[in-house]
């Protein structure tokens, strides 16, 4: 299958989302189409690298690469038994280092198969495609060589990350590197063109400028990070004008942010079911493990399971709050069991007694009708119970309270905290009130709250992340720490007009709301937010901004089932069910033109929740890219490395 700009672009044909088109491509444009004419081998071979491994294992299932031949996935770096009866496809990084081994595998008189498809995750040097050429014993064995362009991980149906876990530390770290930080920028800005590449999608490309206090103030490299990314990556756009089917002019939108544009979106407590569960309950990733009863009749077996877009229930609650979740899944287990002839008689016995979710859930596990659906649903009751406790045995509610009120300039109150909630705490006012953690004052702060000394760093390095014109800032006539509800309030937010608040907590938003919906409509400061594609001067004014912002009246259907779980929601917050799931009808209408928001130096979960609620508010998909997706916990621990040599085993928290 060849892809077209009907296949991928955002602007014709069927609609696809982001994660499905880099599935596709994986499966029918490589593993399918690596084939001979009339040849008798069905079964292949696939080979990749430790990158491709990772791009291939965040899009695609090992069912269905099987599905498309492939009987054994091998390393290349491992040794390999040879199979001179089957063809192999190699997926490989575009290195001096998997090009020799390749052509070891291929080379001489018993090459290891029989026949050899190379896709390349990124564009390849001539270099090394003449170095290729040059063995004239594999070029007959070559049954393609072609560049993939697909070099993220596609972590959900509207985020991608790079990769760059180092990037926070390479980027903004105390004693500034400028080669080490232009290398991992080159590096980014090449996995971030394959994005647009493999959807065959050309941005117009804005970015944060950097901003000086005055004149005679030097810009930083720090200063510089997305004007030098956007450059990059305009670079490598110019490149891809060559691939087939390339769009020559704009179809979507790109903007380019880092970590300091919102300092509080990695450590706030964010109130969703997804980012509580990765919160609190030390997930592996998206592994979360419990105990099942064990079918022998012995002791409870450890089993893991995949919080995931297959799975229905997750992929109806992750964006709702922890409050609307569980009270749903409640709910589902009261409707199972009225509707369950067995269940009743059970429940006879107790006429005229509610019954709670863990009673409700026993009883359910009892049936003889227990099935995976009913197991699912068991699994998050547990999930949910597991991350309620928590909270309120770690007074989560009043903390979060507390930090909302900070943030938008209401606190007044004192708290009792964890050392790891008293750190975020202090990182928070660090944010909003830079200059009272300056020196001795901040250091005397810190011993106050007890803070050990690796917390003490990852306070200190928030200033790191400061904008320049926010790190310079006067102390005169600052804010007391003592949170005196008389002095005047410095809020980082403002409470936005026309949103109605369902749940509690639930005010704080990511700056990326703000800068993503003025984006949409138009409003966007061209001085701070400089497009690189040098539009012709209509771009400044209303015609070009309508015609990129122009999107069809009716709604995104996304290739997505609406779940058998699902039920509408009135609340538009974004804390309830994924909007576009809700907003889902079966004939696919197109959407407006795609936004891509980047932000190098780590996303969180509440920003990738907003991405989510903004598509079905705009009817414009938005996709979020960064160099990783970071908890609260791993940001912390990123942050503790900036200024200082310490081993991330020891600063676990």
């Amino acid at each position: 299958m060849s892809y077209s700009d009907s296949d991928s672009s955002s602007g014709v044909g069927d609609y696809k989302n982001f994660r499905q088109i880099s599935r596709e491509r994986l499966l029918y444009e490589m593993l399918r189409s690596a084939k001979v004419k009339d040849s008798k081998s069905t079964w292949k071979v696939l080979i990749m690298d430790k990158v491709t491994v990772k791009i291939m294992s965040y899009s695609c299932k090992m069912a269905d690469i099987t599905a498309e031949g492939v009987s054994l996935v091998e390393d290349i770096y491992r040794r390999r038994q040879p199979l001179p009866s089957m063809d192999a496809i190699y997926f490989i990084q575009p290195t001096k280092e998997n090009v020799i081994m390749f052509l070891s595998d291929m080379s001489g008189r018993t090459p290891l198969y029989k026949k050899a498809f190379v896709y390349f995750s990124s564009p390849i040097s001539r270099e090394l495609v003449a170095h290729i050429k040059k063995d004239s014993s594999v070029l007959p064995r070559v049954g393609a060589l072609s560049e993939m362009n697909l070099e993220y991980l596609a972590i959900d149906s509207q985020g991608f990350i790079t990769d760059n876990e180092k990037a926070l530390e390479d980027l903004f770290g105390d004693e500034e590197n400028t080669r080490k930080g232009d290398t991992c920028l080159n590096v980014m800005a090449i996995h971030v063109a394959t994005v647009f590449a493999s959807l065959r999608e050309f941005p117009f490309v804005r970015y944060w400028a950097a901003k000086s206090l005055d004149p005679m103030t030097m810009t930083t490299f720090r200063d510089l990070i997305p004007t030098k990314l956007a450059a990059g990556i305009w670079n490598c756009l110019v490149k891809c004008k060559s691939i087939p089917n390339f769009p020559q002019k704009e179809t979507c939108e790109l903007l380019i942010l880092d970590r300091s544009i919102d300092q509080i979106a990695p450590v706030i407590h964010e109130w969703t079911y997804d980012a509580m569960c990765h919160d609190l309950l030390n997930m592996e990733g998206n592994k979360y493990v419990h105990e099942v009863p064990s079918k022998t009749g012995g002791p409870p077996e450890k089993k893991e399971v995949l919080l995931e877009e297959h799975d229905p229930i997750w992929l109806e609650l992750r964006h709702a709050h922890i409050a609307d979740a569980s009270e749903r899944l409640h709910e589902k287990m009261t409707n199972f069991v009225s509707k369950n002839k067995a269940a009743q008689l059970q429940h006879g016995s107790r006429d005229g007694v509610e019954l709670s979710t863990r009673e409700l859930q026993k009883m359910v596990q009892s049936l003889p009708q227990y099935s995976e659906q009913i197991d699912k649903l068991s699994l998050h009751v547990e999930i949910a119970g597991k991350v309620n406790r928590i909270i309120r045995d770690q007074g989560l509610r009043e903390l979060g309270q507390l930090e909302q009120d900070l943030v938008f300039g209401d606190a007044g109150m004192k708290y009792e905290a964890s050392r790891e909630n008293k750190l975020r705490l202090l990182m928070i006012l660090a944010a909003i009130y830079p200059e009272k953690f300056e020196g001795e004052k901040g250091l005397n702060l810190m011993k106050l709250a007890k803070l050990l000394p690796e917390d003490m760093n990852a306070v200190n390095n928030m200033r790191l992340l400061a904008p320049s014109s926010d790190s310079k800032k006067s102390s005169a006539g600052a804010f007391s720490l003592k949170f005196d509800m008389h002095k005047k309030k410095r809020a980082a937010r403002n409470d936005r007009s026309g949103e109605q608040k369902t749940w509690q907590l639930s005010r704080f938003y990511p700056i990326i709301e703000e800068l993503v919906e003025k984006l949409s409509k138009g409003e966007l400061s061209k001085d701070d937010y400089p497009c690189m594609n040098d539009p012709s001067p209509t771009f400044h004014g209303t015609s070009q901004a309508a015609s990129i912002h122009e999107a069809p009246v009716a709604h995104s259907m996304r290739s997505r089932r609406t779940s058998t779980w699902a039920r509408p929601q009135g609340s538009d917050d974004g804390y309830s069910s994924d909007p576009v799931l809700r907003h889902a009808s079966s004939d696919f209408k197109k959407m407006g033109k795609r936004i891509f928001v980047f932000i190098v130096g780590g996303a969180t979960r509440s920003e990738l929740r907003v991405c989510h609620k903004l598509t079905g508010k705009l009817n414009r998909e938005v996709v979020l890219g960064s160099t990783s997706l970071d908890d609260p916990p791993e940001f912390i621990t990123k942050l503790k490395l900036l200024a200082h040599e310490l081993s991330l085993d020891d600063l676990q928290i």
